[in-house]
């Protein structure tokens, strides 16, 4: 009897073990392919400020966006799925040159970048800390974000077609508030073993760094007068 008690739990220790292993590789190439895109893509955007190239539009952006979010997809579990996603930031760095170009040309354009970077900075440290320290499952958030981010979506297109200042604001203070459940949302599926792709988990938090740096660049410069 004795030793059908010892293997299952030994059985189960082992992939216990495992599985701490195989997230903790997860987490570790997560943030190392991050790292290396967010460096990617400063890059780009201080190309395409120094160069003073134009904004490709609105349009051209989200086929752009959309086109690579799909490839990196389906590139997802092979070797060509990284350089998807350097595709991606990369070009979404370039999108990104002509905004912050924008600002830095504006009286208080160059302390309202700096705020932004450091807010964004100051978010995500605290909130992946957060969320890698405690552990804690924030799963339930997963429908209400999705829910979330497609109505501030579609508003936030409302706000550029129509051309109403205020929705266009509130829009930027409601993605804040959703990529930052967005990056614990992240964190805590690939802490608990939802997200096993270090790939898509590296697209998702960089998005949220990207919007939530956006949205914050958008409400310091009205703050500050430089909108």
């Amino acid at each position: 009897m004795s030793t059908f008690n010892i293997q299952p739990a030994a059985r189960t220790a082992t992939s216990s073990g495992q599985s701490v292993m195989a997230t903790n590789t997860v987490i570790r190439n997560t943030y190392l392919l991050l790292s290396m895109t967010l460096l990617f893509s400063a890059l780009t955007a201080g190309v395409s400020v120094a160069l003073k190239l134009p904004h490709p539009g609105l349009i051209v952006t989200l086929i752009g966006y959309f086109g690579l979010l799909f490839l990196t997809n389906r590139l997802r579990n092979s070797g060509w799925g990284v350089a998807s996603v350097f595709a991606l930031t990369g070009f979404m760095g370039y999108t990104l040159g002509p905004i912050i170009g924008h600002y830095l040309g504006l009286a208080n354009g160059g302390q309202t970048v700096m705020m932004a970077m450091a807010g964004t900075a100051t978010i995500f440290v605290g909130l992946s800390g957060y969320a890698l320290t405690t552990r804690k499952d924030f799963s339930f958030m997963g429908g209400f974000l999705m829910v979330g981010v497609l109505v501030a979506f579609l508003a936030g297109l409302g706000a550029i077609f129509f051309e109403i200042p205020a929705l266009s604001l509130t829009v930027s203070a409601a993605f804040v508030l959703l990529m930052s459940g967005l990056i614990l949302y992240e964190t805590s599926n690939i802490i608990h073993g939802g997200e096993t792709n270090y790939v898509m988990a590296t697209v998702t938090l960089f998005v949220a760094i990207f919007n939530l740096f956006t949205s914050l660049l958008h409400l310091l410069g009205f703050m500050n007068g430089d909108d």
